[in-house]
């Protein structure tokens, strides 16, 4: 997406000007980056600088918060230097490795560089995405409450395998976000496998209602060893987008703010469906 000339003009190739030209086109913007590296406060106060008033950032939570591993490369000199010794050696490591206090100063260092962001009211939300080997269970359902603790700022809750929508675990799914006002990230992806989240499109917050679309690619949904872009390289067609513009539209009743975050992030395609998708709910409002 990047290339000149796919979304971005041709001669528009710096960071600062890649993010102007993106904030002119969309009021949303969803971060990936902070999954792989924690932020820091300059980063956050440069996002906000370059951004209109009513530009909002969703932001993904650190791989280390729910559950999933990281580079000890690519944390903070800090946070490396207070590691125990076999844990500096390692490559990986998880949040299970983690001593608490240093797993506290994760959340610290990750609420703080967000701070800009909170200050100028440009964070929306902070996502936490549990990996699919993260089944429903008390301790799974301790570690979102204790995820939205210690993190102290907004987040929304994206599942990434069905059990939680099964016919044993939905009802209890819903009642837990709803009795916990916690925003639900209702997904659209490909359905088959065991890890497949269904389409469920349910209120569970007043504050804000979440919609992600994967794409629906089948063939490289669970291939490893491939880019992020080829798994997520689906461009939906419009009918698939008009059968998701009604759900959208009745959820965004109930909430105060309504994201729809494209996350075919192959080429342009996002963009473009974002772009089709605002179409259609502006034709079906009119």
């Amino acid at each position: 997406m990047t290339v000149p000339g796919v979304f971005y003009p041709e001669g528009v190739r710096t960071p600062e000007e890649r993010l102007k030209f993106y904030a002119g086109q969309f009021s949303l913007v969803e971060v990936d980056a902070t999954y792989y590296a924690l932020p820091y406060k300059k980063m956050a106060e440069t996002w906000a600088e370059r951004t209109p008033k009513d530009f909002v950032f969703d932001i993904k939570a650190h791989a280390l918060m729910t559950g999933q591993p990281t580079e000890v490369s690519r944390l903070p000199k800090a946070i490396r230097e207070e590691l125990p010794g076999e844990l500096k050696e390692k490559k990986r490591i998880y949040r299970k490795d983690l001593p608490k206090e240093l797993l506290d100063e994760v959340y610290r260092h990750f609420r703080e560089a967000l701070a800009p962001l909170t200050e100028a009211e440009k964070l929306g939300a902070v996502f936490v995405q549990f990996p699919k080997w993260v089944f429903p269970s008390n301790e799974a359902r301790e570690l979102i409450l204790e995820t939205r603790e210690r993190l102290g700022l907004p987040i929304a809750v994206e599942f990434r395998h069905g059990s939680w929508f099964n016919e044993k675990n939905a009802e209890r799914t819903v009642r837990f976000l709803q009795d916990n006002k916690i925003p639900y990230v209702a997904v659209d992806e490909p359905q088959g496998f065991k890890s497949s989240v269904p389409p469920v499109v349910v209120p569970t917050s007043e504050e804000l209602a979440v919609f992600r679309f994967h794409g629906r690619n089948a063939e490289n949904w669970e291939k490893k060893e491939i880019p992020p872009s080829e798994r997520f390289r689906y461009l939906y067609d419009e009918d698939e987008l008009a059968d998701w513009t009604p759900k959208m539209a009745a959820v965004a009743k109930t909430a105060k703010q309504t994201h729809a975050v494209y996350n075919n992030c192959y080429s342009n395609y996002g963009t473009t469906n974002a772009r089709e998708a605002a179409r259609l709910l502006a034709e079906m409002q009119a």
